[in-house]
């Protein structure tokens, strides 16, 4: 009986000893995985090292300000060459693009018909001149014989009337002279104004026609002075319309300068010669026009001519870089350090440039550093490392780059 007692024991035991061990094995189990994440993790990701960039403080200079823009050149003076009389191309009396004088024989038409013409009007006018000979001599005789009673006083007015359609008839002959005498001059084609001439449209042997329905021969441009024509907007032309009314010379007195696309800068000056009467209203732009002397003779009409107009005096503004400009869709920013060495969008309103160098009219002040290398690797809010450099002195080309923006958006300096 007390075996069987110990044998039902024995099992009991060994479940609480099981039971046991399992509640150690749980109570250590949840101490290691509620403290040893406490001692393992670490406080957070550490911030990125500062990024190297380049930067510049903005300058401030007193400038002229100018206004650029692209225009066109355009001849003073264009003229069709026609003949005025029909006939056949004898002969051609100059060389393509060669500059001629005005009076210079350019072509010259058979002139034979047109000789003979002459011919045959002059003989007219000599047998006109021989009518009113004979017409004045029997009017003097009977002038004599109407003292005399000699003959009646109507026969006296047959011969006055006589003698006045005689007279009429030498002025009529003499007009067909010259006009003959017009026509054999015009046979000999010759320059109308002086400049450069273009080729010959119509070689020896052709048949041309005469007046504007006929074929143009060639052409003439003028070539000192040339006009540059340019469209303005409305701002520009309502601030410089101030100006012209202020003087007496009106828009003549706005200093002006041109350069050519291989020239550098603007070294022609000139001056304003004319300003339309009407501004497009679906372009918003006026045209203008001003003039330059071709002293070298490279200024060719069509040519592609950069313009810059100013006249507001000297001021002054702040100026930056254009490889420090990024472009926001409309907008434009520049990058602004700030005295925790982290950077500031700031939207900037632009002028034009002045000796290399963009004029900022609001976003900036004088003084404030902005980045201007390496805008494409930073965004706002970002830490920099930066190299300071001078303003004027960033000999790098501008690029066009996408710069990050705090929206997730790049942007591309200007």
């Amino acid at each position: 009986m007390e075996r069987s007692v110990s044998r039902q024991q024995r099992p009991v035991t060994a479940r609480w000893f099981v039971l046991a061990i399992v509640l150690v094995a749980a109570v250590g189990g949840g101490y290691v995985y509620f403290q040893a994440p406490v001692k393992a993790s670490p406080a957070g990701p550490a911030e990125p090292p500062a990024m190297p960039v380049s930067v510049a403080t903005v300058i401030e200079r007193r400038i002229t300000e100018w206004d650029e823009f692209s225009g066109r050149l355009e001849a003073i003076e264009r003229v069709d060459v026609r003949s005025r009389v029909a006939g056949y191309i004898e002969s051609i009396h100059f060389a393509a693009g060669a500059i001629v004088a005005r009076g210079d024989t350019l072509f010259v038409i058979d002139p034979k018909p047109f000789a003979a013409e002459v011919a045959r009007a002059e003989a007219a006018l000599a047998a006109a001149r021989a009518r009113v000979a004979l017409a004045t001599s029997e009017l003097a005789r009977a002038q004599r014989l109407l003292g005399d009673n000699a003959i009646a006083e109507r026969e006296f007015e047959e011969r006055q009337n006589a003698q006045r359609d005689t007279n009429a008839s030498v002025q009529a002959a003499q007009a067909s002279l010259d006009v003959a005498r017009l026509n054999l001059g015009y046979t000999r084609i010759t320059a109308p104004i002086s400049g450069r001439v273009s080729r010959a449209e119509v070689t020896v042997g052709n048949l041309v026609a005469a007046g504007a329905g006929g074929p143009a021969l060639t052409s003439i441009v003028s070539i000192s002075p040339m006009y540059a024509t340019f469209e303005a907007d409305e701002q520009t032309f309502l601030k410089y319309a101030a100006v012209a009314r202020s003087s007496e010379r009106g828009a003549k007195r706005i200093p002006i300068h041109m350069g050519l696309a291989n020239e550098v800068g603007h070294p022609r000056p000139g001056s304003i010669e004319f300003v339309d009467n009407r501004l497009d209203p679906q372009s918003g732009t006026i045209r203008v026009r001003a003039v330059f002397e071709n002293k070298d003779g490279l200024l060719t009409p069509g040519l592609f001519a950069r313009l810059k107009m100013g006249g507001g005096g000297e001021k002054n503004a702040a100026l930056i870089n254009d490889r420090a400009v990024g472009t926001d869709q409309s907008k434009k920013f520049v990058l602004v350090v700030r005295e925790d060495k982290r950077l500031d969008y700031r939207e900037v309103k632009l002028g034009p440039v002045v000796d290399g160098l963009r004029v900022v009219r609001d976003g900036v002040a004088p003084g404030e550093q902005i980045v201007v290398n390496g805008v494409q690797r930073v965004r706002p809010g970002m830490l920099i490392a930066p190299t300071e450099m001078q303003m004027d002195a960033i000999s790098v080309p501008a690029s066009r780059s996408g710069a990050p923006l705090a929206d997730g958006k790049s942007g591309a300096a200007s």
